[in-house]
């Protein structure tokens, strides 16, 4: 492509890095992949530490047993 350091799948990769962090799940991936594993899937779904966050307030907030938001 004559760009240093750019693959040809990068795109396919952010995009799908991005639908994944954004909440599509492994199903979702496949589709929007054309993949029938879900191992292929997987490759492309990485947490984010803001997506940990946002899990770990989630689930504190289900501990806690009411579904408001903490500071």
């Amino acid at each position: 492509m004559g760009l240093a350091g750019f693959h040809f799948h990068d795109p396919r990769h952010a995009g799908n890095t991005l639908a994944a962090s954004a909440g599509a799940s492994t199903r979702e991936i496949m589709h929007r992949m054309g993949h029938a594993t879900l191992r292929a899937a997987l490759i492309y779904q990485h947490a984010t530490s803001e997506r940990d966050r946002e899990i770990a307030q989630a689930m504190d907030r289900r501990i806690a047993g009411n579904g408001r938001r903490r500071p």
